[in-house]
């Protein structure tokens, strides 16, 4: 009888994402696919500390979580114990990295718990896991929350960390990662930029750890990427790491989001517009900017006077991730740091939104027409999705990679320049820039372009699709595997 039973049992895998919503959020519509579209049960293991994210409660409370989906908190993380120096000098990657380190120490009490799942899928900075999972012997699988030309430069930095002495910025030319597009020294990773400091060690021990994995699974699809897919697939130096088999899955992005009365008044503001005639600007759930770069920000929106929405957040002098550990929690008067008269003279033109709106409502809705976005990945992709181009404003970690390879090898987006000499984007260019997306010939161009990727990027998930069969060669590998409940 029990092994009647057991067959009607579903197979379980566990997910494991690091600290932050922009590891989180691809990881849990990762986990929902399972669920609903190929059978399985998940628990999505979430490392938390004593001072949880109001964002990553609301997420993992939402009433739409499919039932056979179950939320599995480590743990929490006294920060203060495990960063000991000022904690406002430690760098993003590094603090990630610190946190992840002492949650996962529950992790093997915790899988032995949960009955072994049949795998365990992490991300890229929780690759200690994979050494928990070595010794219950479950298979440990990766999933990138970057491009696939990322995880290539990410496979190839071994080889480019033995072969060159200088620091990587300083070298003379692009860096040729084999069979993939050439990348510019000055579009480098925040991580690679000094090999002396913690930031690169802790990078560097995790992309070192992608062999090990059983399988790597990339949020994108064949036709974004074509060019570095096939590269990772293909090319003899990927074949020789070994690289794990590689399963593009994407686009994985946030489907729906909990509306607040903020976001209820940004989407009747939008039914008032014209189709495609808002630009929406917001830097993300950790994007930060200068005083001085967010004033020539507004008067550059003021001068192209095109419609716009903007999540603004109060300006830093920090790191251009200055919010990341803060996301949902800050508190906001846009008054107090935009250009006096900023917000009268744009009235009816423009909304200004304290810190946050909702991004897949707001790209979602047919009067938006642009998008000023940091380029992290997840944004890229919802804005692909939803067929609105992009001015790529890069702020941190791989974003200027991504930015570079939106503008000149996808064309779905357009970069302002800043001026020799200047470290900031003046308010002409941002004037320009918005005007040629919204309004300039150029823009209809990319439009055009990103509208085709938005039909591409329905298809691949779709039964049938090749991101949808990509994942579904994998399920059916774990519903076939005899390696535990």
């Amino acid at each position: 009888m029990v092994a009647a039973n057991k067959t009607h049992i579903k197979p379980h895998v566990a997910v494991l994402p690091s600290v932050g919503m922009g590891h989180l959020i691809p990881l849990l519509e990762l986990a929902k696919r399972l669920v609903v579209e190929h059978g399985m049960r998940v628990s999505l293991l979430v490392i938390t500390t004593n001072a949880p994210l109001a964002a990553q409660e609301q997420l993992l409370c939402s009433p739409d979580l499919p039932p056979d989906l179950h939320i599995v908190k480590l743990p929490p993380v006294d920060v203060d114990k495990v960063i000991s120096s000022d904690i406002d000098n430690v760098l993003v990657l590094t603090r990630l990295c610190l946190i992840t380190e002492e949650s996962l120490r529950s992790l093997k009490s915790v899988l032995v718990a949960l009955g072994k799942p049949r795998a365990l899928v992490t991300d890229l900075f929780t690759t200690q896991a994979f050494d928990v999972c070595n010794e219950l012997s479950i298979p440990a699988y990766l999933f990138s929350t970057t491009s696939a030309a990322f995880s290539a430069f990410a496979l190839f930095l071994p080889k480019l960390d033995s072969d060159v002495e200088c620091e990587f910025i300083d070298l003379p030319e692009p860096i040729q990662v084999p069979g993939c597009i050439p990348v510019r020294t000055e579009d480098l990773l925040d991580q690679v930029r000094n090999r002396k400091i913690d930031e690169y060690k802790w990078f560097f021990f995790h992309i070192s750890r992608l062999p090990l994995a059983s399988g790597v699974f990339l949020n994108s699809w064949e036709d974004l990427e074509p060019v570095s897919l096939k590269a990772i697939k293909e090319n003899p130096f990927f074949r020789q790491i070994p690289t794990p088999p590689v399963h593009p899955v994407g686009p994985l992005i946030k489907q729906e989001e909990t509306l607040s009365t903020s976001d209820v008044e940004c989407l009747e503001w939008l039914d008032k517009q014209p189709p495609d005639s808002v630009l929406f600007v917001t830097l993300g759930s950790g994007g930060t900017l200068s005083l001085e770069q967010q004033t020539e920000l507004a008067w550059g929106l003021e001068l192209s006077q095109q419609r716009f929405i903007w999540a603004v957040r109060k300006p830093t002098d920090a790191t251009g991730a200055g919010s990341f550990f803060d996301v949902g929690s800050e508190e906001n008067d846009p008054k107090a740091y935009l250009p006096e008269g900023f917000l009268s003279r744009t009235q009816g033109v423009g909304l200004v939104v304290p810190s946050w709106a909702s991004q897949v409502a707001i790209l979602g809705h047919p009067s938006t027409g642009g998008f000023l976005s940091h380029c992290g990945w997840n944004s890229s992709l919802e804005s692909i999705a939803h067929g609105v181009p992009m001015i790529a404003w890069p702020l941190y970690a791989e974003q200027r990679m991504n930015a570079a390879m939106l503008v000149e090898d996808v064309g779905v987006a357009v970069k302002p320049k800043v001026e020799p000499g200047r470290t900031i984007v003046g308010r002409q260019e941002v004037d320009r820039m918005v005007r040629m997306v919204m309004d300039g010939e150029e823009g209809k161009t990319i439009r055009k372009r990103v509208k085709e990727l938005k039909e591409s990027a329905a298809k691949a998930p779709d039964i049938s699709g090749s991101s949808y069969d990509s994942l579904s060669s994998v399920a059916k590998q774990w519903k076939t595997d005899d390696l535990g409940p």
